[in-house]
């Protein structure tokens, strides 16, 4: 293994690492170029995103150079290039932001604020780029609410209180359709042809459970993946049989806190958590009377907070804990 400190990279062959000077939550990966952006966690307002480049065949992931680093107002809750333009970013925090990556530099593009009636706007939990139409991006909030933006225009298309509590994420399905879960303990579904309805997918079996995150299965949109709060547990739901999961993966040692679909596979789902282990999981056509164990494991340094597996390198899962970015060759 080596270490070049000018890099803070290790690397072997089935990972690399990237060391930064602060502790690291939000990632999102791009392709062509290929790049990862890392956003720190600092509990202070002034944070930091840092652009990384990632180089598959050389096996290297490190500071673009010239500096793509830019300020962030406090942690980005999550990170995420645009579908399909490789130049824009969207982070969530106080705001949804667009950023405009440029040759030498980042320029803000924009700053959205989904509040009607005041120049401040409830923390933003997460949110989601629609694949399919672009233009549409979804945040959730504490405020119950989730705010569908057309962010071509600046504007916003619609915003429901989804929940009866802080929803935490949410999730596109369709270029309509997309789900959300919350604080209240429920997966719902929201159609936006149809926005006085939505569908309960999924309860917390415990009452006041929250929900933390949701991954839909863009390989086959009937499956989704949620995890409860302080839970060891992933569930798998089949929104064709509301209520009742069609999995639960339970081989986690303590909390899981990231669930990422295989962008190239419906069968396989990625777990990370406090457990400090990133488990992959081959979902069988019919669960056996043990439970589901997973078909590989790999154990990082602490806690792991942050997972994606991207489209955009579906050979490679980041993962975040501490200090450090891993890429993790599948």
């Amino acid at each position: 293994m080596e270490h070049s400190s000018q890099e803070s990279l290790m690397k072997h062959s089935n990972s690399i690492t990237y060391e930064s000077p602060y502790p690291l939550y939000s990632l999102a990966i791009s392709h062509s170029p290929y790049r990862v952006a890392i956003g720190s966690f600092l509990e202070t307002y002034n944070n930091r995103v840092d652009i990384l480049s990632f180089d598959p065949d050389a096996l290297t992931l490190k500071p673009h150079l010239p500096s793509l680093s830019f300020d962030h107002p406090y942690p980005p809750t999550k990170l995420m290039f645009h579908p399909s333009n490789p130049n824009l970013l969207a982070s969530s925090g106080d705001f949804l932001r667009l950023w405009d990556l440029r040759d030498h530099s980042v320029e803000p593009l924009s700053v959205l604020n989904n509040s009607k009636s005041s120049e401040f706007c409830a923390p933003l939990t997460s949110f989601d780029w629609n694949d399919i139409e672009p233009r549409r991006v979804g945040t959730s909030s504490i405020d119950t609410t989730c705010t569908i933006w057309d962010v071509d225009k600046g504007v916003v298309e619609t915003q429901l209180i989804a929940h009866d509590k802080e929803v935490y994420d949410i999730a596109w399905g369709e270029a309509r359709v997309f789900a959300s879960v919350s604080a209240d303990g429920s997966v719902r579904i929201f159609d936006l042809r149809d926005k006085e309805h939505s569908t309960i997918i999924y309860e917390s079996p415990l009452p006041d459970t929250p929900l933390l995150r949701l991954a839909w299965n863009k390989q086959d949109l009937r499956y989704m993946a949620t995890i409860l709060m302080d839970s060891n547990k992933v569930v798998i739901l089949d929104i064709r049989s509301p209520t009742i999961p069609v999995a639960e993966l339970e081989r986690h040692a303590a909390s899981v806190n990231a669930i990422s679909w295989a962008p190239q596979s419906s069968r396989h789902i990625c777990s990370a958590g406090d457990d400090t282990q990133a488990l992959i999981w081959e979902l069988p056509t019919v669960a056996g009377p043990n439970g589901i164990d997973p078909m590989s494991v790999y154990s990082a340094g602490s806690e792991i907070n942050q997972l994606q597996w991207s489209a955009a390198v579906p050979d490679w899962i980041a993962i975040a804990f501490s200090n450090k970015m891993q890429l993790l060759k599948v």
